[in-house]
């Protein structure tokens, strides 16, 4: 640690305490608050939760500028730090007990077990794994950024599309987390391992699978019939460190028989031509390639396949 200061009169009076000279000197000559924020972060949180003060009886002119200056900019900055929005998030809360969940609605698989998620701290573990998922196919610069960004709408997405359940429709996140040990407890953010989004619609008029193209009006009705219900699944991914284990197949299997209890009779899934994984994956399930889909899928590179029940 190291001091600056300000000889005056045999005496010294200190400014602050920094890490380095160097980066005390930027803070006070930096106008930028992004600047600051961005290469000086130790240096903000000190200023801004240390009692120690600047003094007023520095004569020299352009510290007493430069220290006006901070004073000035640093309240300013306390408003945009990321972690606030969080606040109301226990990523410390422990996973909920066996006792606690619904004992029907759940699907038990080696050391895992597939179930809904009810929890913001899930929605937010599961919206996580998939900004994850897209760091590793994105080739973005300051990904880490982009992907902290990501989680962030896909969090919001997730709330509001399981709240929003009405006329027949519904959306639910299903995750996988790690199964209970009598004498473990874990943490949701530690146990949530994979997820994917079940979503019960309507085919629009006309419609014989999601997306074809058909001679209707741009804000056409929906077809409200138990024939023209189906299930869509999306979202799927499972964290690196426990893929092959059979999670994605049997997590998948649980959506289906979810879907076919919601009364379905069809459920389908869109899946990159280059991914033959995936394709393997669902058509060991059962899902078949629908030959007729939208032209459009073709210019994305993009299957869409149909499990019929």
């Amino acid at each position: 640690m190291s001091y600056v200061t300000k000889r005056r009169s045999r005496s010294i009076t200190k400014i602050g305490v920094v890490s380095s000279f160097n980066t005390c000197f930027l803070l006070l000559v930096s106008n930028s608050p992004s600047l600051l924020v961005k290469n000086h972060h130790n240096a903000f949180h000190f200023f801004h939760n240390s009692r120690t003060t600047i003094p007023e009886t520095i004569d020299t002119d352009f510290l007493t500028k430069k220290k006006k200056q901070v004073s000035v900019q640093l309240p300013s900055l306390t408003s945009p730090v990321s972690t606030v929005r969080f606040c109301d998030l226990n990523f410390g809360r422990l996973q909920p007990s066996d006792d606690e969940l619904d004992p029907h609605n759940r699907f038990e698989f080696g050391n895992f077990v597939a179930r809904q998620a009810l929890l913001h701290e899930e929605y937010w573990t599961a919206a996580w794994l998939r900004a994850e998922e897209w760091a590793s196919r994105t080739h973005k610069l300051y990904v880490v950024n982009h992907k902290r960004n990501f989680a962030d709408q896909e969090f919001d997405a997730i709330k509001k599309r399981c709240k929003e359940q009405q006329d027949g429709q519904s959306s639910t996140c299903i995750i996988t987390v790690r199964k209970q040990d009598k004498n473990v407890k874990r943490s949701i953010i530690s146990s949530v391992v994979g997820t994917l989004d079940l979503n019960i619609r309507y085919l629009r008029l006309g419609e014989t699978f999601p997306g074809e193209p058909v001679d209707a009006p741009r804000f056409c009705k929906i077809e409200r019939t138990p024939s023209s219900r189906y299930g869509y699944i999306a979202n799927l991914c499972v964290a690196k460190s426990v893929r092959r284990k059979g999670i994605a197949s049997n997590m998948l299997y649980f959506a289906v028989e979810s879907a076919k209890s919601s009364g379905v009779a069809h459920v389908y899934v869109h899946v990159d031509r280059n991914n033959k994984p995936a394709q393997i994956l669902y058509q060991n399930l059962g899902f078949e390639v629908v030959n007729m889909a939208s032209p459009l899928l073709l210019k994305s590179q993009t299957y869409l396949l149909c499990l019929q029940m």
